[in-house]
């Protein structure tokens, strides 16, 4: 009887071990099958195409065609631009005789980290290239924008313009002695080095005329008769970015803060400050620049004029330094 009974506990506890197991083989089974069914997934995805692999491959496709049409609409939006410049800068601008509008710094390139957030990978040289051009027609578009800025203001004050512009000779040309001196880089007489010229040098008589070139005020009257610098000089501001330098004067017949008129006596020609010879020492500044005073001599005159013009033009030194 009692062995009876341990055959029936023993079968009981193995009934009860097996009940416990089967959780245990359940939760195996699933994590074989998991396993089995991932290497599968991996084996067939680097074999075949996948319809969401098929979907991804399409919206790339998708997103470099948008990025490269987008860099075709910011090219050709750059080539307009490029038009509306040409018509500012040979146009509009000779209209109202004033120079090119320059924002220093404007064409410079950002630096290569400003597109360092963009990740690599097969698009990225496509994406980096439209942001850079994206921004260089931006910085394109504000500078054509300040410029048409500025015309405009011209074009409403078209008639005060248009007699402030620095547009006649400051001497008799009659009264010249010899050459004039040229504006830009020439050969210094005594360094015999390369040295920039500010100006344009007119030779003549002590006591000489000199003329305003355009209405404005005078900005400032230095009369030393010193051997240095400028020597005796005159600086008129014309307004609309505009001023002229008359130097190496004998004689000032303004004071500072007069308004003048275009072609109206300022001073007469003189040898002071650093000269070899009496002359007039002549300066157009444009927002602070020095630009080419012979540019805006008697704009009206013919090709023939102009070049011969040109052809008395040397790189004379009536200045030491």
């Amino acid at each position: 009887m009692s062995k009876k009974i341990e055959i029936n506990r023993v079968q009981n506890e193995e009934k009860s071990l097996i009940h416990r197991l089967r959780p245990y083989r359940i939760i195996r089974n699933l994590l074989i099958g998991f396993i089995l069914v991932s290497i599968v997934n991996l084996v067939f995805s680097s074999l075949f195409y996948t319809p969401k692999m098929y979907n991804l491959a399409d919206e790339n496709r998708a997103l470099k065609l948008k990025y490269n049409v987008l860099l075709n609409k910011v090219r050709n939006s750059k080539s307009k631009l490029q038009q509306i410049k040409h018509r500012d800068n040979y146009v509009y601008r000779p209209l109202f005789s004033t120079d090119t509008l320059s924002i220093e710094g404007i064409y410079d390139h950002y630096a290569d980290d400003k597109y360092a957030n963009i990740s690599e990978g097969s698009y990225s040289s496509t994406i980096r290239q439209t942001w850079r051009e994206m921004d260089q027609l931006a910085r394109s578009l504000y500078l054509q924008s300040k410029s048409l800025d500025e015309l405009q203001q011209l074009s409403l004050d078209k008639e005060k313009f248009s007699t402030a512009i620095p547009a006649i000779w400051p001497i008799d040309r009659t009264k010249m002695r010899n050459k004039i001196g040229a504006f830009g880089y020439r050969m210094h007489p005594v360094y015999h080095r390369w040295k920039f010229h500010s100006g344009v040098d007119m030779p003549g008589r002590i006591g000489d005329p000199i003329y305003a070139t355009g209405d404005g005020v005078v900005e400032f009257i230095d009369r030393s008769r010193a051997r240095h610098g400028y020597g005796t000089q005159v600086l008129i501001d014309h307004g609309f970015g505009y001023k002229t330098r008359y130097a190496h004067l004998n004689k000032v017949h303004v004071a500072k803060g007069d308004t003048i008129s275009r072609g109206q006596l300022i001073a007469d020609m003189g040898n002071t400050g650093v000269s070899t010879s009496p002359h007039l020492h002549y300066e157009v500044i444009y927002k602070r620049s020095h630009v080419n005073p012979i540019n805006y001599f008697d704009r009206n005159m013919s090709a023939e004029a102009y070049k011969s013009l040109m052809n008395q033009i040397q790189e004379a030194n009536y200045e030491a330094e």
